[in-house]
């Protein structure tokens, strides 16, 4: 890890040296010496517990750079809380089934629809999306200890283990002794690829996008009147499924006439359809518009033909604003309504009692009954809805309209909408079991005792819950999911719920030997077949798959065992289980899982155990690229995880996480993360090896019996460093990493720039034997807490650090450093010293204002001030630092800075060997000698002040200086 050997106390620092490849030979040597493993079992026997819960990680692909962000928090507050001495379960998680797995089993063997898949071998498939999810698995469990993230790998768990799947049983029994779980029939969301329902809590923000469709407005004639209705669509697909139009009845509608035909539409529509070529023939309220009957577009079709009976067949309905509010900034205030395909279409279908002419079949091809449209797939062929119905004379103005569309949040195809049979949870129906609300309720209350981070969770979180729809859990067409443990007769339409494994045995009547050894998974659960308790017929289970973000919000209840192996602690010991729940803490990204594991896990938890499943959750934004784009490998601006790793190194990428307000976004890449690594990373390892290199010289060693120099600088640099682990331990307590990070930087900054700058002449050649290891022994204790303070952030350059200085095996198996709170002089040093510095950036100003470079020494300084003095001590480094000779303090009403300029030849000799010093060192650079070689110096000027010869000899390591014709630098 260093450069080379040394007979040296420390090894010394190579200022050279490559850190992503020193962080690959950390990890070695964690390998070798089993730090990880010494390091999960440091408090095994501790009595204090940290609850940490792992939100699982999709094992489907390699990670990107863009995941570093919630793992570096995963793992800084482990390591945290690990060096507090709390005893911890280091379990990661891996989400495993679901249409995620699917869609990329189905790309790498070349699939294209669901009926490959059936004629490949549902068993073979399945064992497919298994092995790809133990593969990549793998390969995020290498990735993310390249990031240091110290976790219980072996015992990581997986959401398609026996345990996780039977808890979900568990769960769906639970819900149905309530009352709560039902079959019910809707328009939902529908990917005509993966030929299945995308729930409401699938759809996500980052799932719509800016698309043009082809838009049309259309005249539907009015019976027994020579009028249109003016309506608009951007989803003229849905036009086949057309019953009724729906208007406000609190706007006002007119009916105008252009070009000999009557049109009737929103008032304030007007004008941006028409323009000024028409005449207004009437206004009226929308009221007096509803009852009117129309003709449709495709009324001779069979299936529509079906309905046309119907009282309410094609007619104008009144909406109710909370299901279909209706605005005229877009349209014409009259809405086409197709009650099968469309969520609020079904639902004011329901409400008015509206017939309903289903359209389009699994795939978005059109269903028999519609004649010429029959087999021809919607989506693939908008332009078959639109030529008809010019061909027909229905359009008035078709136009390219650009609006937001949802896509499948797995595959991106863009959904439809589509009737279909689904299994829900019902969030405002009572109790069967309790008094206790409705499940909405419940977890309208458990949301509310969760401290949210940043605060404004929870009220997104609310407004999620009060919004939400019924919880939908079934996924039709799939396989690879949770087997629902629902047997439904399709004689008496009894169903059955199991809620065990255990339960399923005593109850089946058939296909039991079939299943047995198999996890509870298509195709060999389906084998099973149970008596149905009201006929009883034999019954097989129902065909649906579950949502996999029953998978993610069990895990409280499924994961947490003795070994990570055996039976869950929740059925087999609750007492112990009860030491995890709630977990204390969980962080994932914000952007989804409001409505996704946040709300899975306060849903569970609200059956299972009425109450919140976790104390804090930290949530965080979205990491983009430079220009702040998402990281998508079709935009081909991706970055896999180890490639950023070996490029910007795994400390400045946690880094860069730990220090961003979870608010905002970070936008990440190279140039970021090196000017990270100027400004900060290398300050450190300047300072480090500042002290390796002068400690080495000097033959230093660290005493423990050392005690507080007198020196100002020390006591203020250690001032500062309780105040850094007092703050930084607060902060951490309170799961601000940024602030954190901060407080750190502040503090490394005043360790550079201001306490070592300030303190460069105490070692090496120059100073005095005592105050030398006064120096060494404070930048020793400062650096020691410093590197332990760091090692949650940043725990290769850490390790580094604490294992050179201190010898001991790991800074990973240390105790976190000790503070105590500071007394009311330490807080005046602080401030004292804070002004100091604010006078030097004020007189540094002044002098390069005035043309008055620093190297130029100057008699004297007059400061007047409204404020006190600072004490003498405190003078004297400015003096030193400003290079004046004097600095002399007046009390004013006014503040000024006034330079005594007066040049002397004792202050022109000091600056001529001032230079002298520094064109000598850029020699010794030139030529490449340590700081330990002799030099002899030949010049053509040399000053006759003594001290000013000694100064030269002892700052540029010169035997000798002679004067001569030009500089000279000889090695001796």
């Amino acid at each position: 890890m260093q450069s080379k050997k040394s007979t040296s106390y420390f090894e010394n620092v190579d200022l050279a040296v490559d850190f992503p490849k020193l962080e690959s030979e950390i990890l070695k040597m964690w390998s070798e010496k089993k730090i990880v493993e010494k390091y999960l079992n440091k408090n095994t026997n501790s009595s204090k517990h940290f609850s940490f819960m792992d939100g699982p990680i999709t094992a489907n692909n390699p990670m990107g750079v863009h995941h570093a962000w919630g793992r570096t928090y995963k793992d800084i507050w482990q390591r945290f809380k690990n060096m507090q001495g709390y005893k911890q379960r280091f379990q990661n998680g891996f989400d495993a089934q679901g249409l995620w797995v699917e869609v990329e089993v189905e790309k790498d063997l070349g699939f294209t629809s669901k009926k490959q898949i059936e004629g490949y071998g549902v068993a073979k498939f399945v064992q497919k999306c298994k092995e790809r999810v133990y593969k990549f698995a793998e390969i995020q469990t290498q990735q993310s200890k390249r990031l240091a993230y110290f976790m219980d790998w072996d015992n990581s768990f997986f959401t398609l283990s026996d345990e996780n799947n039977y808890m979900i049983w568990h769960f769906i029994k639970t819900c149905d002794d309530h009352g709560w779980l039902y079959k019910g029939n809707d328009s939902v969301p529908w990917c005509p690829r993966c030929e299945t329902a995308i729930s409401q809590h699938e759809i996500l923000t980052d799932d719509y996008k800016e698309v043009v469709h082809e838009a049309v407005y259309f005249a539907l004639p009015i019976k027994d009147r020579d009028e249109y209705l003016l309506v608009w669509t951007t989803t003229p697909w849905t036009l086949p499924a057309n019953i009724a139009v729906a208007i406000n009845k609190k706007l006002i509608y007119i009916l105008i006439e252009q070009e000999g035909k009557k049109y009737w539409l929103a008032k304030d529509a007007l004008n941006r359809i028409f323009g000024r070529d028409f005449k207004i023939l009437k206004k009226v309220l929308g009221s007096e518009l509803t009852g009117l009957y129309y003709s449709g577009i495709f009324d001779d079709l069979p299936a529509v033909k079906k309905v046309s009976n119907h009282k309410m067949f094609h007619q104008v309905v009144a909406t109710v604003d909370q299901i279909m509010p209706i605005n005229t900034q877009e349209g014409t205030g009259l809405v086409h309504t197709a009650v099968s395909a469309g969520t609020e279409d079904y639902k004011l279908g329901q409400k008015l009692g509206l017939p309903m002419i289903p359209v389009i079949s699994n795939d978005a091809s059109y269903l028999d009954g519609l004649g010429f449209l029959a087999g021809k797939n919607a989506k693939k062929n908008p332009k078959l809805i639109l030529d008809y119905m010019v061909n027909k004379g229905f359009v008035f103005k078709i136009e390219n309209y650009k609006h937001r569309y949802p896509g499948c949040w797995r595959c991106k195809t863009e959904l439809v909408w589509k009737v279909t049979d689904e299994w829900y949870i019902a969030m405002d129906k009572n109790s069967k079991l309790d008094r206790k609300g409705p499940l909405r309720e419940r977890m309208i209350n458990s949301a509310k005792k969760i401290r949210w981070i940043p605060k404004f969770g929870l009220k997104r979180e609310l407004d999620w819950l009060n919004n939400m729809h019924d919880w939908l859990i079934s996924k039709k067409n799939r396989y690879w999911g949770l087997c629902l443990p629902i047997w439904e007769c399709g004689s008496c339409g009894n169903v059955e719920v199991i809620g065990s494994k255990e339960e399923l045995k005593s109850r089946a009547v058939s296909g039991w030997n079939k299943f047995e050894g198999h996890s509870p998974h298509k195709p060999y659960l389906d084998f099973v077949t149970i008596k149905c308790s009201r006929c009883r017929e034999h019954i097989k289970r129902i065909e649906p798959v579950g949502n996999p973000w029953l998978d993610a919000g069990i895990v409280p209840f499924s994961t947490i065992s003795k070994d990570n192996k055996s039976m869950p602690l929740y059925l087999s010991d609750k007492k112990q289980w009860e030491k995890w729940f709630p977990a204390n803490f969980i962080t994932e990204s914000f952007p989804g899982q409001f409505k996704n594991w946040f709300y899975s896990l306060i849903a569970m938890s609200s059956v299972l155990e009425g109450q919140s499943p976790v104390q804090t959750v930290l949530g965080f934004a979205t990491m983009t690229d430079e220009n702040g784009h998402p990281f998508h490998k079709s935009s081909g601006n991706a970055i896999e995880f180890v490639e950023g790793a070996q490029k910007a190194g795994a400390d400045i990428i946690r880094w860069i996480c730990a220090r961003q307000n979870p608010v905002d976004n970070i936008f990440f890449g190279y140039n970021l993360a090196n000017e990270i690594r100027r400004r900060f990373y290398l300050k450190i390892w300047n300072v480090y090896n500042f002290f390796v290199t002068f400690a080495n010289i000097d033959n230093f060693k660290p005493d423990k019996k050392f005690t507080t120099s007198t020196n100002i600088l020390d006591i203020w640099i250690l001032v500062r460093l309780n105040e850094l682990v007092y703050e930084v331990t607060h902060q951490l307590d309170e799961f601000d990493a940024s602030r954190s990070a901060q407080t750190i930087e502040l503090f490394v900054d005043d360790l550079s720039n201001w306490y070592l700058r300030r303190s460069r002449d105490r070692g090496g050649f120059v100073a005095n034997k005592k105050d030398k290891d006064k120096f060494y022994q404070t930048l020793f204790r400062v650096l020691k807490s410093l590197s332990l303070t760091l090692a949650p952030f940043m725990p290769f350059i850490s390790e580094v650090i604490y294992k050179n200085l201190t010898k001991n095996e790991s800074v990973h198996l240390a105790d976190w450093p000790t503070y105590s709170k500071l007394t009311k002089s330490e807080l005046s040093l602080i401030n004292e010293m804070h002004r100091l510095r604010v006078l030097v950036e004020r007189v540094h100003a002044k002098r390069r204002k005035e043309n008055l470079p620093v190297k130029r020494p100057l008699l004297k300084l007059i400061v007047t001030s409204k404020v006190n003095t600072l004490n003498s001590k405190l003078l004297e480094i400015a003096a030193d630092e400003l290079n004046i000779k004097e600095v002399v303090w007046k009390m004013g009403k006014r503040e000024s800075l006034i330079f005594d300029k007066k040049m002397t030849p004792i202050l022109e000799e000091e600056q001529k060997t001032r230079e002298l010093i520094r064109s000598i060192q850029n020699e010794r650079k030139v030529m490449m000698l340590s700081l330990t070689q002799k030099i002899h110096v030949e010049n053509e000027w040399i000053p006759t002040s003594k001290l000013l010869v000694q100064e030269l000899l002892n700052k540029t390591q010169s035997v000798k200086i002679v004067q001569g014709q030009k500089l000279l630098v000889h090695k001796v």
